[in-house]
């Protein structure tokens, strides 16, 4: 007698890592295009020293009020994959092998959403931070997207790789100069500079968010009706730097210039309701953003099995 199908035995099912999540991107259109969130997992890090100009309570006051832990602050790395007709563009590309180790899990994610490295047609970097462009090259030297052009603005070119803002960079800020030498040195005469408010390739266009690095860059992404805005790191975790958008994170560069293009992009995007994608957001990082009171609220998607 067979047994009802509710009794059949199923197939074993492939052992899953007991620490380990399972596959993380997350599909999503934007007009026609497809683009695809690729996480590179999470760093943590003391809540001490977060927040240049406000007081412990009252950033204490921001995390109780997000149910997040008072001493430590997960932050997540989110990179966008954007499919145009097959032809992939990147926007920015993860720690590589050279972050905490709860992050560098962007390839085996990437993987299994179904792209190989060796299909990545661009690659457009935000800014020079290592969480954003140490994808490009291994610690051995390897290159990652060989066969892909290489992006960035302009003005984080030309402040990263002067000698003489190395020479006279704080003592610890001479190693993200090191890190860009070596990321982009081998590929320097290749690499391509773009401006703000230009179209870097069909479908994107690059925004000055400047503050946070010299020549940090925001993301319009555009395909018929559909508008999507990359904010990059114009914030840091949305619980802190979305609900007070004149908090300084201590990675600014520039506090002041990154408080004035927060709120100006902030206030852009919850006038113009645009979806608005993050960098340092709990993945899979999309949303909108909504004004509440003297600050910002940011509203995920929600999750959906259908794309």
């Amino acid at each position: 007698m067979t047994a009802p199908a509710s009794a059949q035995t199923l197939p074993a099912s492939t052992p899953v890592e007991p620490d380990r999540q399972a596959p993380g991107f997350y599909r999503y259109k934007v007009g026609d295009l497809m683009v695809t969130a690729v996480t590179d997992g999470v760093a943590h890090r003391p809540v001490e020293g977060l927040v240049r100009n406000a007081e412990p309570g009252e950033v204490q006051g921001a995390l109780d009020s997000a149910f997040l832990p008072r001493e430590t602050i997960t932050i997540p790395f989110t990179t966008l994959v954007i499919d145009r007709g097959g032809k992939l563009t990147l926007i920015d590309t993860g720690n590589g092998d050279s972050g905490a180790p709860t992050s560098g899990q962007w390839m085996a994610n990437f993987r299994a959403a179904g792209f190989d490295p060796a299909a990545v047609e661009t690659v457009i970097i935000s800014h020079f931070h290592g969480d954003h462009i140490n994808g490009l090259r291994l610690k051995d030297g390897t290159a990652v997207f060989p066969g892909a052009e290489v992006l960035v603005p302009e003005a984080e070119w030309a402040f990263w790789m002067d000698d003489a803002k190395m020479a006279a960079a704080p003592e610890g800020m001479k190693g993200a100069f090191q890190n860009v030498r070596r990321v982009f040195g081998p590929i320097a005469k290749e690499v391509k500079r773009f401006a703000p408010e230009s179209e870097v390739v069909p479908n994107v266009t690059a925004v000055a968010a400047y503050g946070h690095t010299p020549g940090h860059m925001a993301f319009v992404i555009s395909a018929g009706n559909g508008q999507l805005m990359a904010l990059s790191d114009t914030t840091n975790h949305p619980a802190l730097f979305v609900r007070n958008p004149d908090w300084q994170a201590v990675f600014d560069i520039d506090g002041e210039m990154a408080r004035q293009t927060r709120r100006r992009l902030l206030d852009m995007v919850a006038s113009e309701r645009l979806q608005v994608a993050f960098y340092h957001a709990p993945f899979p990082a999309t949303g909108h953003i909504a004004r509440d009171g003297n600050g910002f609220a940011f509203v995920p998607v929600a999750w959906s099995p259908i794309i």
